[in-house]
């Protein structure tokens, strides 16, 4: 509902971002909520009474209570009609923002006593296809000689305040000065509004003519979200006779709000062997504040491995990147603890924060390395297949794939696979057949151990047969 998002702005815009992890990019996007014709216009008072002096003269002009219609453009309020009486006719004034403005135009000289009181319709159309009308009655009592309309001290009433203004504050006092003496001389302010948004910030002291706040607090940004300017216009008037004065209050910005990121922590995952210069986009901060109150700067906690870059958009929005100073390295590091800050050019000054841990992905840079480069070991010749000779050991110091460790054979003379197996994952070496120490005592080969990258390693095994009294002497 554009009326109820955009209570006071003619434009109205949401906005987000999205950030592509992939590509590390960030989008500004913007929804423009454009308005159609589903609202009538409307008065404030389907029944309204204007009261006027026989004595005024034909010509004479009379502010009525426009209309109101929550849309915007061509299918708010474009024109009234009057009908009813031919004692008057209606103009509308264009006021200075645009809006129009019905007045009560005497065509006829008025005659108390041939017609004391005079019946109107007032319908005030759209311009929306189809067209929505909405009508007051406006009943016109004709007064006795009152022959000097009260005078305002100015036409116009402009005020700044400042959006934390107390409430009971006094704004502005109005005054208007009347020559008339007795009840035609004695003044009354009053509201004369189009909606009651008005009504429910601002009262008007009847006798004095002072405008004091009423709501306990004027929210900028609640009004008027991240608009540039917010003001709140409306009329007020004098009676007897009715005259009318304008009064606008722009609502001044004051740092009432702090920078505040979406999320709370950020992760980053950075592979190790990331050539320093790349740059990495971090979360963008969001100040509802206007002004010098949301012009923000980023700091970052210090750490030689990373500063902090700040790259602009076209549109002046400021999107903090982390660079990378130096190379890194997995097995000394594995992650990093930064903060991130953002304060606001505001008085008193305002930030937030969010934490940003970066983890550094493995990068297969490590061969595996054996805790030996020669392993010994002694074994009867005549044990059963499978007993156990030896255990061999690598290391490797990357992680997940990269460092899981397989153990083969490399450089192994002709016939030793008959005799030894080397289990791939243990790394245990097995006889594979029987040993006969009078055929062959010493057996040497190579192991291999690689990594789920391909890096390999290297050892050598020696193994001794220690005989056993298994041949009967021969004559």
């Amino acid at each position: 509902d554009r009326e109820q998002l955009c209570r006071l702005l003619e434009k109205c815009v949401l906005r987000c971002e999205v950030i592509l992890e992939g590509d590390m990019q960030v989008y500004d996007i913007e929804v423009e909520i454009t308005d159609v014709n589903d609202n009538a216009p409307s008065f404030n008072n389907i029944e309204l009474e204007e009261k006027i002096s026989e004595m005024t003269a034909p010509g004479s002009r009379f502010p009525l209570a426009g209309a109101h219609d929550p849309d915007s453009g061509p299918n708010s309020v474009q024109s009234y009609e009057l009908s009813g009486d031919e004692h008057f006719s209606l103009a509308v004034q264009a006021g200075p923002g645009g809006d129009q403005r019905p007045e009560l135009v005497l065509a006829k000289a008025l005659d108390r006593e041939e017609a004391a009181f005079h019946e109107l319709v007032l319908r005030a159309s759209d311009g929306g296809e189809p067209a929505r009308t909405g009508t007051a009655r406006i009943r016109v009592a004709v007064l006795d000689a009152n022959d000097n309309a009260p005078v305002f001290s100015q036409a116009e009433y402009t005020v700044r305040v400042p959006e934390d203004v107390p409430v009971g504050s006094t704004l502005v006092t109005v005054t208007a000065a009347d020559p008339d003496e007795g009840l035609n001389g004695n003044l009354k302010y009053s509201l004369k509004k189009a909606t009651d948004l008005a009504s429910e910030i601002f009262h008007l002291d009847a006798e004095k003519g002072a405008i004091t706040l009423v709501r306990e607090r004027l929210d900028r940004e609640e009004m008027c979200g991240e608009a540039a300017s917010c003001s709140v216009s409306f009329e007020a008037l004098v009676e007897n006779p009715l005259n009318v004065f304008h009064v606008e209050v722009a609502i001044q910005d004051v740092n009432d709000n702090s920078p505040t990121f979406s999320k709370a922590a950020l992760a980053l995952e950075i592979n190790e062997l990331t050539s320093p210069g790349a740059r990495f986009p971090l979360e963008v901060a969001r100040d509802v504040d206007v002004g010098s109150n949301s012009l923000l700067t980023y700091q970052l906690t210090d750490n030689p491995a990373f500063t902090l870059t700040v790259k602009e958009s076209p549109g002046g929005k400021k999107h903090p990147e982390l660079l990378l100073e130096r190379a890194l390295d997995r097995e000394k590091q594995s992650s990093f603890q930064l903060v991130l800050t953002v304060v606001d050019d505001g008085d008193p000054v305002r930030s937030g924060t969010i934490q940003v841990r970066v983890n550094v992905t493995d990068a297969n840079d490590n061969a595996p390395v054996f805790s030996k480069s020669v392993y010994e070991a002694r074994v009867r010749e005549n044990v059963p297949a499978g007993s156990l000779v030896l255990r061999v050991r690598a290391t490797d110091a990357d992680a997940g794939s990269n460092g899981r460790v397989s153990y083969f054979f490399s450089n192994v003379p002709d016939g030793v696979r008959a005799f030894f197996s080397v289990d791939s994952e243990s790394g245990e070496v097995r006889t594979a057949g029987p040993l006969d120490f009078e055929e062959k005592s010493k057996y040497s080969f190579g192991l291999e151990a690689r990594d789920g990258g391909g890096l390999t390693g290297h050892c050598e095994v020696q193994i001794n047969i220690t005989d056993e009294n298994d041949n009967a002497p021969e004559i």
